[in-house]
């Protein structure tokens, strides 16, 4: 079942009754409920919104995944449960203990998939993909030769038709809508990594100390191209692409929705990204050697 995501740009007071998430907006007194345990995403955009603290914790014993956004409108922290699976202290026990040549396998299937998945979208735009291939296939264990950084470079002189546009956190747009299409992504994964039992922090390749989802960032690398893919379609769609509008926001949350093909079953992204994260705890645990990640 794809569970609901629910934006919140307006303020508004949010309380439970009997599971049900009560919405009252402050301005006009009209009032929403809609059950808990069909919610998967909650983004909260507004300072004067004001939440009891049963709402938190109604969301996280559902493992409702909660975005909370900064002043200039940006994803900026998030809120997940810590308790997501009945099996979790065996599970976390063999994703701290998987050695070092399984993560730098699985890294290597990631990065494979990743570049993959840019070819992809550069040959479904009608763009120059060959040269990605090529790096997909010389990516080694580990990837120790960086082919991930080559393809970058390559990815993004070639995705849009902008004149000296840079992939950089605070460059020229479109960087802003990508962040947040990828700060959504990245709480995605990160929630169907709590529901398989993972602890987001401890990566396969990220090590960051003050990273608290590094396999999360880890994990995400293979579906950045889905985000691309909208973002590509909403400089097409939108003259003034480069203002983060709610229209504009609306698009991009529809990424959860997005269907994803895997080898032999198409599943909504939300819900994909569950299988690929079982699929990784399986690694953990030995009973599995590759990571199921969908095709572009």
């Amino acid at each position: 079942m794809i569970k609901r995501t629910l934006f919140f740009s307006n303020p508004y007071y949010l309380s439970i009754k009997n599971k049900q998430l009560v919405i009252t907006n402050k301005d006009t007194g009209e009032i929403k409920q809609t059950p808990v345990e069909d919610i998967g995403f909650v983004i909260f955009d507004n300072p004067q919104i004001t939440i009891t603290q049963w709402v938190m914790q109604e969301m996280a014993e559902n493992n409702v995944a909660v975005v909370f956004c900064d002043k200039k409108h940006l994803p900026s922290s998030m809120l997940f449960n810590l308790n997501g699976h009945n099996l979790q202290n065996e599970i976390f026990r063999s994703q701290v203990d998987v050695k070092e040549p399984i993560k730098k396998a699985l890294w290597k299937q990631t990065i494979e998939y990743k570049i993959k998945n840019q070819a992809s979208l550069l040959q479904k735009l009608d763009k120059d993909y060959k040269q990605m291939l090529v790096y997909a296939n010389n990516v080694k264990s580990g990837d120790t030769t960086n082919q991930e950084a080559q393809a970058s470079r390559y990815y993004w002189k070639h995705l849009f038709d902008l004149i000296h546009f840079k992939r950089e956190r605070f460059g020229m747009p479109p960087n802003t809508t990508l962040n947040y299409g990828y700060a959504i992504l990245r709480a995605a994964v990160a929630r169907s990594l709590v529901g398989s039992g993972l602890l987001p922090t401890l990566g396969i390749h990220h090590h960051n100390k003050y990273n608290a989802y590094c396999l999360a960032d880890d994990i995400m690398e293979p579906y950045r191209p889905f985000v691309d893919e909208i973002v590509c379609e909403i400089i097409d769609k939108y003259p003034n692409y480069h203002i983060m509008t709610k229209e504009i926001k609306a698009e991009l949350l529809q990424l959860l929705t997005v269907d994803v093909q895997f080898e032999d079953m198409k599943r909504p992204l939300m819900i994909g990204i569950s299988t690929t994260t079982a699929s990784l705890a399986r690694c953990f645990a030995g009973t599995q050697k590759k990571i199921i990640y969908p095709v572009l």
